[in-house]
């Protein structure tokens, strides 16, 4: 269930337990916060010397308060942090803002610690962020409990880092973005970010949750709790390196890194992911429209018009679209003809769409071919780029611009008028890229709710937040099978047997140790044969796999061969699979300590680590979703038959792969499990090779 957060955003009372009138230390700006609103709220400064902080009288305890307190926030040195946990308690808080530090982050005592407090806590009934945090704020109830201020608006920001959250503030200003809460995460003893994002997407003045995470706890329920959120949910975050893969024993070990796993959480739960802060400003921009909210301006489609007044922005604007993940068709005959009935001869009007020196001799033009663009049925979004808001920013003193514009800038700003009008009709995204972002037009724009940018590669990538850019299928966040019994068996054959039993198809095979039984596998089945060495690492590249072995004799001969090469314990005797119009690939689930297990599919076969055509999911994976994964593969196309071969069987394919992330899921003692290859034939798919590593 959701905890209720009331008391920690919008509490009866607070108290700073350490307020300090020394700027050094952090009492005193937190005291100095919490004295922007005396009339919202009673706020007691308590200093165990007494005395005055900030001009106002200080209690030396919560005790000598002489009322209870809703909201505790505690800055004091950590011996003493235990002690002022009790006495907020005691003096009936419901919530209490750790800023104390010293604890899981200094090592094993410093996590007991803070375990203990955590729990004397919960057994209250009460909250505790932190420790080690640098507070909280929310412009909404003129709660101030943070070091520094935070411009209102409507982004919550969860951050477990101070100084970046400082630098969004400053970034955001340009875009007059705002926020409506700012949540220092700390330790997460207590209240976790899963806890605060479920209650920001119930927050009805908050209409973007921002996240900033360098441990999501449990990233599968944060994953979930941002696929329920009904707005968006934009996160930057740190450590998505290699280190996931360190020693890995298969493939799908070797392939899987941290960045992949965040990736594939945030696609499946619809999180726009960021890699930057100034990123992360550009989609906070576009999705808040600065002041204003986003609604209306948001579409799952992704074809997208370029307006350009130069043919050089156009290019730079259509090749940074597509980077972006936006789609930039041509446009129909009927679509250009409509434009060439507003543009003169010389505009181009497939797509991109250059007034070629038409604004200058009618700013209108801008409006005008907006106005068609937006009511194309074939275009989802607009990105207009280049000049527009030159003319009047000479007008206005920015400098650029010709000579005697008044006249122009006059036009562009009624041109700006007209663009929002035309949007209020036709609410489809449009972002603006202008050599002037600060003239007197864009202001018009993004003032309306349009985002508008100095660079490029910027309008597009907010383009992209708005349209709700795919790179990939989203498959949602599944909710975890039933536990099974758990498997202890990870041979091969135990593998085999256990995917089997879920309906995953081999063809027939025998364990063998030597010589009498692999002729009677050879008598249980026909040729031709393969041969495999059990118990070998990377069997492949030891030698330890024969294959298309004709007959008896030799099937006999190779394993001779083998045998004495390798000496393997025992060896598995199978039926040898057509080959012929099959495409191989490589099914696999990883278990992450943070998301769960996540799965990967990809092209197979021996030259899976060295092509790295791979995507990833978390697990478990419906059949839709699969085929949509192994569609978006950059080698698809060989799914579809080569050079007039017939095509493969992807929906048996996509619901094997169903069947191996299914029990993957449920068997939370699987490390690793994979399928390389799965054999793809037009008539159907069939397991050759399986393997799984116990946690």
């Amino acid at each position: 269930m959701a905890r209720d957060l009331t008391a920690l955003f919008d509490p009866g009372s607070v108290a700073v337990v350490g307020a300090s009138d020394d700027p050094a230390k952090y009492g005193h700006a937190v005291a100095a916060q919490a004295l922007r609103a005396p009339g919202r709220r009673p706020v007691h400064l308590v200093n165990r010397r007494g005395g005055t902080v900030l001009g106002r009288k200080a209690a030396t305890s919560l005790g000598d308060i002489g009322e209870p307190v809703e909201l505790v926030v505690i800055s004091v040195p950590g011996s003493g942090f235990e002690a002022a946990v009790d006495d907020a308690l005691a003096c009936g808080a419901k919530a209490i803002v750790a800023i104390t530090a010293g604890f899981a982050e200094a090592g094993p005592a410093g996590l007991a610690r803070q375990q203990a407090v955590a729990e004397r806590v919960r057994a209250a009934g009460a909250v505790l962020v932190g420790p080690n945090c640098l507070g909280i704020a929310d412009n909404t109830t003129e709660l101030y409990l943070a070091s520094d201020r935070f411009a209102p608006g409507r982004v919550a920001l969860l951050s477990q880092s101070g100084n970046l959250a400082l630098e969004l503030q400053l970034r955001g200003a340009p875009h007059d973005l705002g926020f409506s809460r700012f949540v220092s995460l700390g330790n997460q003893a207590d209240v976790t970010l899963v806890d605060l994002v479920e209650d920001c997407a119930r927050h009805e003045p908050t209409s973007v949750i921002a996240v900033y995470a360098e441990d999501f706890g449990d990233g599968r329920a944060f994953a979930r709790a941002a696929a329920a959120a009904d707005k968006p949910v934009v996160l930057l975050t740190a450590g998505r390196g290699t280190a996931s893969a360190r020693s890995a024993r298969s493939h799908t070990g070797a392939l899987t890194t941290s960045a992949d796993v965040v990736a594939a959480a945030c696609r499946d739960a619809g999180v726009e992911l960021v890699r930057t802060p100034r990123e992360m400003t550009v989609v906070l921009a576009a999705l808040t429209g600065g002041r204003r909210t986003a609604d209306g301006r948001r579409t799952a489609g992704r074809r997208t018009a370029i307006l350009t007044d130069g043919g050089g922005h156009g290019a730079v604007a259509a090749d940074a679209a597509e980077d972006a993940g936006l789609d930039v068709p041509e446009l129909g005959a009927p679509a250009q003809d409509r434009l060439r009935g507003v543009l003169w001869e010389q505009s181009a009007v497939r797509n991109p769409v250059d007034l070629a020196g038409m604004g200058e001799q009618r700013p209108l033009s801008y409006a005008d071919t907006v106005r068609e663009l937006l009511a194309a049925d074939e275009i989802d979004a607009v990105l207009m780029t280049g000049y527009f808001g030159g003319y009047a920013a000479s007008e206005g003193g920015l400098g650029g611009g010709p000579a005697g514009g008044s006249v122009l800038a006059e036009g562009e700003t009624r041109a700006a008028k007209e663009i929002v009008a035309h949007l209020a009709a036709a609410p489809k995204p449009l972002v603006v890229q202008s050599m002037y972002p600060r003239s007197p037009s864009c202001r018009v724009l993004a003032e309306a709710g349009v985002p508008v940018y100095a660079a490029t590669e910027d309008a597009a990538r907010a383009l992209a937040a708005l349209t709700g850019r795919a790179t990939g299928p989203r498959a949602g966040v599944a909710p975890p099978p039933p536990a099974a019994a758990p498997f202890g068996d990870p041979s091969y054959h135990g593998v085999r047997a256990l995917l089997r039993a879920a309906g995953v198809p081999f063809p027939p095979a025998r364990e063998i140790t030597d010589e009498a039984g692999l002729l009677a596998a050879a008598a249980a089945f026909e040729g031709p044969y393969v041969l495999k060495a059990l118990h070998v690492l990377h069997k492949s590249d030891a030698g330890g796999v024969a294959l298309r072995l004709a007959d008896r004799d030799a099937l006999l001969a190779a394993y001779r061969d083998m045998d004495a090469r390798l000496g393997a314990p025992s060896y598995s005797v199978e039926a040898m699979a057509d080959l012929s119009d099959g495409v191989e690939l490589i099914v696999g689930v990883q278990r992450d300590p943070r998301f769960g297990p996540v799965a990967m599919v990809g092209l197979g076969g021996v030259l899976t680590e060295t092509l790295r055509d791979v995507a990833f999911a978390l697990a478990p994976v419906a059949a839709g979703p699969a085929e949509e994964l192994l569609r978006g593969l950059r080698t698809a196309a060989l799914l579809d038959g080569v050079r007039g071969g017939p095509a493969g069987d992807v929906a048996a394919a996509a619901a094997v792969i169903a069947r191996i992330t299914e029990v993957a899921a449920a068997h939370p003692e699987i490390a690793e499990l994979e399928v390389n290859p799965l054999l793809v034939r037009p008539d159907g798919a069939l397991a050759l090779d399986a393997r799984a590593v116990l946690g």
